[in-house]
């Protein structure tokens, strides 16, 4: 096997692991997971909100 052989099949093997991450990130299966993990931003907010809203009530 020569250097040009392996380089076409190291190719193949990268091409074939970008699909597989391309379908995984895109099935419909990881759907929910993800758009729970991009809201998470927005609950920490609500988070501190209320903490803050706790807080001046103590006072």
């Amino acid at each position: 096997m020569d250097y040009g052989t392996f380089r076409g099949l190291y190719t193949l093997l990268l091409m074939a692991i970008m699909i597989g991450i391309f379908v995984w990130a895109y099935s419909k299966r990881r759907k929910t997971a993800f758009d729970e993990a991009a809201n998470l931003v927005f609950a920490d907010d609500e988070q501190s909100g209320a903490d803050k809203k706790n807080a001046g009530a103590k006072q």
